[in-house]
């Protein structure tokens, strides 16, 4: 495999052998989202023209801590370059090996910070093979015009059916009642073991897991109730209470499904475990910040409750091995000596469909971006997109070395004045199709020109890269 090089486009490349013009992702351009959402909105056009880099052999991508096969397949055989990594790395090793990629696919394990972004000269976009991005520097990333992307909903089952199987197990004393067995020990017991017919769900956050578990619940006789800080449509006849206390009174399992936030670091607390019923069960499958932990064993000895499951933590290790002791978490000796808790490391959505499904939406995201320009479901930059062309429209074909269709795809800062200069500089040629969107400091557009060559792909290269408010150009054609 060559290494990876500069295919930003040269002088020598703008002539007349345009075959061999490269405007590649150090040149800077972008590529669409495609994640479940995303493809919906997407009505896939017959005969359509696809537009890509001309090198696709020049592209370098990384793909850490053992991103699904069919993902890697997918962007193969776009002829990327694809250099794969089972585990994550240390920030000095990721820092020397992301400074000739241009696409990077990591979880959540990889942490993408301001420190390691800024290093990443030709990067143009990130693939996060997970729902969270809050190992991204999202807002670093944006300023640089690199495009973040993620899996929102394909792993939600997966989460939500372990959720259940907790449920089952806590209530049963499952979990106990195996090791004790495989220690030898037989102790067939009834006492505060349960049915969960008939027990009311308590769910905090009702997304795309949340609505899920909702309906899993209730087919299994429970009642739910969910607390949000967004008014939402409740899923059969589950029901919203008004604040997260109201919550802790009425349910007797409760399970947190937030991102991390700084509003949801530390929610669940010693104040919380107060307000629950004595008896009653946590479970979390969301972030490791959530559950105030030393307040947890403690409401777990006096009783308050009678079991958890956790498969987050504040502190979790970078790969498989014997590391969740007091170096980790200096409560982790503590947490592990208590009865009836599950104990799970992170593995919510690690299922082989969760993981072929997010392999094939974020790798669908990351070729569309690279190749396209749509922003569909980028979760730092504002969401673009144009109809795709066709083979049969006139004057948008390619013909020998003459380029007859360009795209330009222009990141730049949201200031006044910025589409009036954007606008002169392409008044003069044929804009078929033109849409721009800005979302915060940066404003992301895209326009179609036909019947251009390569003196004029040149021009305008050059035109946009001298603008002030410039953060990057691309051309794809």
């Amino acid at each position: 495999m060559s290494a990876a090089r500069d295919i930003r486009p040269r002088q020598d490349d703008l002539g007349v052998q345009t075959q061999h013009i490269s405007t590649s992702p150090s040149a800077s351009f972008h590529s669409p989202s495609s994640h479940s959402s995303a493809l919906a909105r997407t009505i896939p056009v017959i005969n359509a023209k696809h537009l890509k880099p001309f090198a696709t052999t020049d592209i370098k991508v990384l793909l850490l801590e053992n991103v699904n096969q069919a993902g890697r397949d997918m962007l193969q055989q776009q002829g990327y370059q694809v250099e794969f990594l089972k585990s994550s790395l240390p920030e000095d090793q990721l820092i020397e090996k992301i400074r000739d990629v241009h696409v990077i696919g990591i979880r959540s394990k990889t942490k993408l910070t301001e420190r390691v972004l800024k290093e990443a000269k030709n990067l143009i976009v990130i693939g996060c093979f997970c729902i969270g991005t809050n190992q991204v520097d999202l807002q670093c990333a944006a300023a640089q015009g690199v495009a973040v992307f993620n899996s929102p909903f394909s792993n939600s089952r997966s989460v939500a059916e372990l959720v259940i199987g907790e449920i089952i197990a806590l209530a049963r004393q499952l979990g106990d009642r195996s090791n004790e067995m495989h220690n030898g020990t037989w102790n067939k017991v009834s006492n505060k073991c349960w049915e969960i017919r008939g027990k009311t769900l308590g769910i905090i956050g009702y997304g795309h897991i949340g609505a899920q578990l909702s309906v899993l619940a209730e087919a299994m006789s429970m009642s739910v109730i969910y607390f949000d800080v967004l008014n939402m449509m409740s899923l059969g006849t589950a029901h919203q209470v008004e604040s997260l206390d109201q919550l802790l009174a009425q349910a007797d399992f409760i399970t947190c499904h937030v991102p991390e936030l700084p509003e949801t670091k530390g929610m669940i607390g010693k104040a919380q475990f107060e307000k629950m019923k004595t008896g009653s069960y946590l479970i979390n499958a969301s972030r490791g910040t959530v559950v105030d932990i030393p307040a947890l064993v403690e409401a777990m000895r006096s009783g308050r409750v009678a079991g958890a499951a956790l498969d987050v933590y504040p502190n979790e290790p970078a790969g498989n091995g014997d590391y969740f002791t007091n170096d980790l978490n200096e409560w982790a000796t503590d947490l592990r000596s208590l009865k009836n808790l599950i104990l799970t490391p992170h593995i919510g959505g690690s299922t082989e469909e969760a993981q072929s499904a997010i392999g094939v939406e974020v790798a669908q995201a990351l070729t569309q971006y690279v190749n396209e320009g749509t922003t569909l479901g980028a979760v730092n930059l504002p969401e673009v997109t144009l109809r795709s062309l066709t083979m049969d429209e006139p004057n948008h074909c390619r013909l020998t070395f003459l380029l007859l269709f360009l795209q330009v795809v222009y990141i730049h800062k949201n200031i006044p004045g910025v589409l009036r200069k954007v606008n002169e500089i392409i008044g003069d040629h044929n804009v078929d199709k033109q849409m721009t969107d800005s979302r915060g400091d940066v404003a992301y557009l895209m326009a179609d020109i036909s019947n251009v060559n390569a003196a004029v792909i040149k021009d305008l290269y050059e035109r946009f890269e001298s603008l002030s408010s410039r953060i990057m150009t691309r051309i794809l054609y």
